[in-house]
């Protein structure tokens, strides 16, 4: 297993790659924090006002080939994809294919008898009982499942809940609404994606993370573990539509700005994207459709985190601040979401209901 230790990399090259002379508070952040959780790198963006107020890259995407982490560096984005799930989900809904309250057993073939009243919604909203297949043995990449054969596999998993009957994170529900994405467009998935949203919204780097496609200014991940770093693990779980996107900072920029017209969804649509989930009891959780949707420190926040082995990624929107920020990390440290909503203190608006 291939080891790099911390002091070989040489910490202060590590830590400056990327930062002028004249740090502003953001660099000086972003410094500290990747020498106090060991990040070998970080790109980022903050947008205000639908435009780039800062764009910087630190450290390195490569440490073995010493490559340092630029804007264009392609990261995964882990859940981060659920969003483009959910959108491709409402753009056949707005194209008259689909509803969201179709029973899933409409769209999927074989499906156990369990899930007969699961809808599109409950996958959306994690709320469809149906068990999360991440952390459960033979989902690996490697196996190269059917849909036909994840749903047998995971339908032979007892239900959680009933349906609306409560709220778990679940990535089989998003795994299911990729497969529907396809049975409902007879596309694939990723032709879909890349035919739909990618390349309209001119995201020309963003693609399937598959280990191995060839994928220009790729980062590769890393784990830190006994003061050395480690390549991250190979063994992989497949997570498809829940998780399986790798972009870069300037392309999730195009994504943002796109949520921010309604060039790809209209006002309806994101509206039910972005409305907290209400269950059966009436009582509501924080997340829409493949968004977590609350505050930050008092400022409306609409966001969510991505990890995969060796990365972490986040996108935080504050829509009163005009604000939205954009981290990504080749580290295993679920630690992006964190970096994001404190570089968004930098540029909260004093007042953000002011014009």
């Amino acid at each position: 297993m291939r080891q790099i230790s911390w002091r070989r990399v040489g910490i202060a090259g590590l830590l400056l790659a990327g930062l002028s002379t004249q740090a502003d508070p953001v660099d000086q952040y972003i410094k500290s924090q990747m020498e106090q959780h060991r990040i070998p790198g970080v790109a980022l963006k903050v947008i205000r006002d639908g435009k780039p107020i800062k764009t910087a890259a630190y450290g390195f995407a490569n440490l073995e080939l010493n490559v340092r982490t630029r804007p264009g560096t392609v990261f995964e984005i882990g859940s981060i994809t659920k969003q483009f799930t959910a959108a491709g989900i409402l753009l056949l809904a707005q194209d008259g294919k689909l509803s969201v309250d179709d029973r899933i057993s409409r769209h999927l073939k074989d499906t156990p008898a369990a899930w007969a009243n699961v809808t599109i919604r409950h996958l959306l909203t994690h709320t469809s009982g149906i068990k999360s297949y991440t952390g459960l043995d033979g989902y690996q990449i490697w196996r190269h499942l059917t849909q036909a054969q994840f749903i047998q596999a995971i339908g032979r998993q007892p239900m959680e809940f009933a349906p609306g009957e409560s709220w778990k994170y679940c990535n089989t529900g998003y795994n299911l609404l990729g497969h529907i994405i396809e049975n409902v467009s007879g596309q694939d998935y990723w032709d879909f994606m890349s035919q739909r949203i990618f390349q309209p919204l001119g995201m020309h780097a963003t693609t399937n993370r598959l280990p191995r496609l060839v994928i220009p200014g790729r980062a590769a991940g890393y784990e830190y573990t006994n003061r050395v770093w480690l390549n991250r693990d190979a063994d992989l779980t497949e997570v498809f539509a829940a998780g399986a996107i790798a972009s870069t900072v300037d392309d999730l920029a195009k994504w943002n700005a796109a949520l921010d017209g309604e060039r790809l969804l209209s006002a309806a649509s994101k509206a039910q994207m972005w409305t907290p989930v209400k269950l059966n009891d009436g009582s509501t959780r924080r997340y829409g459709f493949g968004w977590n949707v609350g505050t930050a420190e008092g400022h409306r926040n609409i966001g969510h985190g991505g990890s995969t082995s060796g990365f972490s990624a986040s996108l935080q929107r504050f829509p009163d601040d005009r604000l939205a920020v954009i981290v990504l990390t080749n580290t295993e440290q679920e630690i992006a979401t964190t970096l994001a909503r404190k570089i968004a203190t930098f540029f909260y608006r004093k007042d953000p209901h002011a014009p």
